[in-house]
């Protein structure tokens, strides 16, 4: 997606007038992103199956897409989890109005919760093109500490495939695990 088409939607969905209009014409369309937000039972169980998988020797949490949403919303429902490494790959995390303002704890002051302690290390990587990570640099929104990385997916911006077999990805990964040694 050019970066012109980006920073308009970008726009837009900050805008509580076209917040609707930008859910219908991003968001809502994706079935999965719509359903998580609005049925209180579904996403009580996608985080409850995530939580059942951090366990206390867990140092290193990947997440893409959806699925980003999800683990931070339950590593900030776990403040003693033992997570040293985060890493969101092709994150809509940062998309106000439709993902930023409805999260599970809700932003303060425009600022989201860290999830962890302040050893956690997060890392953001995201494909320029790639309209899902519609914000790139998540640290306006969730503080400087976030890393924030880009890649080039080539035609495949939002592919899981592509970011988990990029090089930086499987160096932020190491570092995590090296870490909580």
């Amino acid at each position: 997606m050019p970066r012109a088409v980006q920073a308009a939607l970008y726009q837009l969905s900050r805008s509580a007038f076209f917040a609707g209009l930008a859910e219908r014409a991003l968001i809502w369309d994706l079935k999965q992103v719509r359903r998580y937000l609005s049925d209180s039972e579904l996403r009580q169980e996608a985080r409850d199956r995530v939580r059942a998988v951090v366990g206390s020797e867990t140092r290193v949490v990947v997440a893409h897409s959806l699925g980003s949403v999800v683990a931070y919303e339950v590593l900030c429902s776990m403040p003693d989890h033992q997570v040293k490494a985060f890493v969101t790959l092709g994150s809509p995390l940062g998309i106000p109005n439709l993902i930023f303002d409805r999260l599970d704890p809700l932003p303060f002051d425009g600022v989201g919760r860290w999830p962890g302690s302040r050893d956690l290390v997060w890392t953001n990587i995201a494909d320029r093109g790639d309209i899902v990570a519609l914000v790139k640099d998540l640290r306006s929104v969730f503080g400087p500490d976030v890393r924030n990385a880009l890649v080039h997916n080539d035609v495949h911006a939002h592919d899981a495939d592509a970011y988990l077999t990029d090089r930086l990805t499987g160096a932020v990964i190491a570092e995590g695990l090296a870490a909580g040694e």
